[in-house]
């Protein structure tokens, strides 16, 4: 599967997306007055192949696993908060949950690899292993792990477009994955601790100088190679991120948009991108995370974010937030007339393109 998806991504509908900025420019408005939302109008109508199309039907992809690096004090806070948090949004009790039920969006959450057995209907249990390895001493998986781990958020989202989800967003939980991310931008880009290491979820400045130690060591140690994108998840990623890659994959094979969320979500996009670059025609961008990666990570793939909130939860929350502005730009493309449509009935009317 893995390979069948990577390999079989094609780009947008261009003949379709003419069609639609044609449409969009003759709306009853001026033209680009709607900035953003033209944009991804014309970006969907790509996606879908259709000039006008609804992505109604809509679900966040919850990826949750553990961090063996946690074990050098990278995090302020304990690695049980990936379990608890886990149970805790499927209950409906977390951050992610409230956003979703607002814009009345699904969630899925998916065991990937926390580092314990945990039961909790509703939870989805691909677990690959009980956590990945502490970075700082080695790989963090082999990459036969990190390919099943892909194929989890492959299989997920296959099954999501069975059942006619139009639009998908990504989040994780994962205590320690914020250092991971980290990793992940410095091997490709080559930028120093200083820049890409954020403070994650808060912490003191001698346990942040810890944290970018540990991120400058377990580069050393382990020699990701940034020309194999499956060797620097295998080697410095996380368990979470693959999972996202799999979505980020096979959401652009089955030609679904997929909405980026803060720094571990895009530090997932960017291996995507790496690994097929088409990936990034299918993705849009949420919120600019408050972690300082996360802006390294979006000129990397060459994208931008669309609100600015100053946010550093995770776990998804920029989607839920972000679909209302895409289901929007939709209904102006499907709903909106054009001044040829209301000529007949306005003869007032005044083209103020």
């Amino acid at each position: 599967m893995y390979s069948k998806i990577i390999n079989g991504i094609s780009s947008l509908d261009k003949e379709v997306m003419k069609k639609s900025s044609k449409r969009i420019d003759s709306l009853i408005k001026p033209i680009g007055s709607l900035g953003k939302l033209e944009d991804i109008a014309i970006q969907l109508a790509g996606i879908t192949g259709k000039v006008k199309s609804r992505v109604d039907k809509k679900c966040v992809i919850v990826m949750a696993a553990d961090n063996g690096v946690v074990e050098e004090g990278v995090s302020s806070a304990p690695q049980e908060i990936t379990a608890a948090q886990s149970i805790n949004t499927i209950k409906g009790l977390s951050g992610i949950s409230v956003l979703c039920k607002q814009v009345n969006a699904d969630i899925k959450v998916v065991d990937v690899g926390i580092c314990r057995d945990i039961y909790c209907e509703g939870l989805i249990t691909e677990k690959i292993k009980m956590g990945t390895s502490n970075i700082s001493k080695g790989p963090a998986m082999t990459k036969e792990e990190a390919i099943n781990a892909i194929e989890v958020g492959m299989k997920l989202v296959e099954k999501l477009y069975d059942e006619g989800y139009k639009l998908l967003g990504t989040g994780e939980l994962g205590i320690g994955n914020t250092t991971t991310s980290s990793a992940i931008i410095m091997s490709f880009t080559d930028i120093d601790a200083d820049k890409a290491v954020g403070r994650g979820a808060g912490m003191n400045d001698v346990a942040f100088k810890n944290k970018k130690d540990i991120v400058n060591k377990s580069i050393k140690i382990n020699k990701p190679n940034k020309n194999d994108p499956l060797d620097v998840l295998s080697k410095i990623g996380g368990l979470d991120i693959a999972g996202l890659v799999g979505c980020f994959l096979a959401a652009a094979y089955y030609r679904i948009p997929i909405v980026i969320d803060g720094v571990i979500s895009a530090a997932a996009a960017l291996i995507s991108y790496k690994l097929n670059p088409i990936t990034k025609e299918y993705m849009i961008p949420s919120h600019c995370s408050a972690e300082y990666a996360y802006k390294l990570i979006m000129k990397e793939i060459g994208l931008e974010p669309n609100l600015y909130l100053n946010m550093r939860l995770g776990e998804g929350t920029g989607c839920p937030l972000m679909f209302p502005i895409i289901e929007s730009a939709a209904a102006i493309m499907a709903d909106m007339a054009t001044f040829d449509e209301v000529a007949m009935d306005n003869d007032f009317l005044v083209d103020i393109r």
